[in-house]
C-alpha cells in the first residue's frame, strides 16, 4: 500500500482530497425556479414521454414539442391541462421545450381499472362537457356502460350529453326502449344516422370543451372526423364473431372545432372498463337537486341505492316532492357502482357479456 508506514504527524493538509460536495457534484437545493417568463400552452396529444402543446401566437396558435422538467418529478400530464413552457418554443422539426409547471385544473376526468382499484388514472383536464357516444346496434348498447359514464361525468362536475349513433340500422321501437331509459336524467340526448347528426353535435359543443367517451367501433373518430374534417383520424370496423370494435385510436387528441364559436373537441380511445371507486356519492347526488333535499331525513352512511335500507328517498317521493322517474334513474346510475347484479336488479335489464369492465 502507498505510503504504508508513513507516521501520522508527517501529513498535512496538501495530502488531503476535499470534494467540494460530498453527496454530489454540485450544490442541490429544494427551491424550484419560478419560470415567470414561461409561456402557457394547452396539451392536445401524449406520444411516449412527448407533448405536444399548443401556444398561443399572433396569428395561430403555434404546435410545441415538449418533455416534463425534472422537477415536475412524476407528476401526470394529460390532454387538456394547461401548462408553463420554457425553452425552444419555435415549433421546429428539431426543437424540444420543457414543461415546468401545470396550472391548477378545472375538472378531472377519472376512472379506476375496476371498482376496488383504489389507483385513479386521469383521462383529461379541463374539459367542461362529456360526450357519451354509443351506438343503436354494431355493437350492441350498454346502458351500464352509459350510467358508469354518466357517473363519471357528475363526479367530475362535467355536462353530460348523449350520443346516440346508427339510428338507421334499428326500428322505431328499439330506439324508443333506449331513449326512454335515459329521457328522466334530463339530458340532452343527440340522434345521429350514418353519421348524421354531426351538425345538431356541433351546435351543442360549440364554444365549449367536450370529450368524446365510449366503447370502440361507437363511431367516435367517425364524429370527430365530421366535426373537425382535417383531423383524418383512423376508423375502424366491428368484429363480426365478438360485436366489439378494434381500438383505432391509442391516444387521445384534442383539436379546436372550426367555425366562430370555436371551442375544443377532445377524442379518446375505446374503453371497456370505467372504474368508479374514487366516486363520492354526495357528489353524485347535488346533481339531482329535486332529490338532494330528501336526503336529510336519511340515517347516516346512507348510499341511497337500491339495497339502501331506510333510505328517506322513498317516502319523500311518495309524498309528490319528486318525480319516481327521477329516483328510479338515480338509483340506476348509484347500483352500477355496486356491480352487474344490482344494476340488473335496479332495472330489470341483464346485459349479456357485460360487466364492471366492459
Amino acid at each position: 500500500m502507498a505510503g504504508a508506514g508513513r507516521k501520522l504527524d508527517s501529513y498535512d493538509e496538501s495530502d488531503v482530497r476535499v470534494r467540494a460536495n460530498p453527496k454530489g457534484s454540485r450544490p442541490r437545493t429544494k427551491s424550484r425556479p419560478a419560470h415567470e417568463d414561461a409561456a402557457t400552452g394547452m396539451v392536445v396529444t401524449v406520444d411516449r414521454g412527448r407533448y405536444t402543446c399548443l401556444v398561443p401566437d399572433k396569428k395561430k396558435n403555434r404546435a410545441v414539442t415538449a418533455m416534463t422538467a425534472r422537477e415536475l418529478g412524476r407528476e401526470r400530464i394529460v390532454v387538456g391541462d394547461r401548462v408553463g413552457l420554457v425553452g425552444d418554443l419555435s415549433g421546429s422539426p428539431d426543437s424540444l421545450a420543457r414543461i415546468v409547471r401545470v396550472e391548477e385544473r378545472r375538472t378531472v376526468l377519472r376512472r379506476t381499472a375496476d371498482d376496488t382499484d383504489p389507483v385513479e388514472r386521469v383521462l383529461v383536464a379541463n374539459a367542461d362537457q362529456l360526450v357519451i357516444v354509443t351506438s343503436f346496434t354494431d355493437p350492441e348498447p350498454q346502458p351500464r356502460m352509459i350510467d358508469r359514464c354518466l357517473v363519471a361525468a357528475y363526479d367530475a362536475g362535467m355536462t353530460p350529453l348523449l350520443c346516440l349513433t346508427k339510428a338507421d340500422l334499428v326500428i322505431a321501437w328499439e330506439e324508443d326502449a333506449l331513449l326512454d331509459m335515459y329521457r328522466p336524467l334530463d339530458i340532452p340526448i343527440v340522434v345521429s344516422a350514418n353519421a348524421s347528426g354531426a351538425k345538431d353535435l356541433a351546435a351543442r359543443l360549440a364554444g365549449r370543451t367536450s370529450v368524446l367517451v365510449g366503447s370502440s367501433g361507437v363511431g367516435k373518430s367517425t364524429i370527430f372526423n365530421k366535426l373537425v374534417p382535417t383531423a383524418f383520424r383512423a376508423t375502424g370496423r366491428v368484429n363480426a364473431v365478438t360485436g366489439r370494435g378494434r381500438h383505432t385510436s391509442s391516444s387521445a387528441l384534442a383539436l379546436e372545432l372550426p367555425g366562430k364559436a370555436g371551442g375544443w373537441v377532445i377524442d379518446t380511445p375505446g374503453v371497456r372498463s370505467f372504474g368508479l371507486a374514487h366516486v363520492d356519492v354526495n357528489r353524485l347526488i347535488d346533481h339531482f337537486p329535486d332529490l338532494a333535499e330528501g336526503t336529510e331525513n336519511c340515517p347516516r352512511g346512507c348510499q341511497h341505492d337500491s339495497l339502501a335500507p331506510e333510505c328517506a328517498l322513498d317516502a319523500w317521493v311518495a309524498e309528490g316532492h319528486a318525480d319516481p322517474a327521477r329516483l328510479n334513474s338515480l338509483r340506476r346510475l348509484l347500483d352500477a357502482r355496486l356491480g352487474a347484479e344490482a344494476w340488473g336488479a335496479s332495472t330489470g335489464l341483464a346485459e349479456s357479456g357485460e360487466s364492471a369492465e366492459s
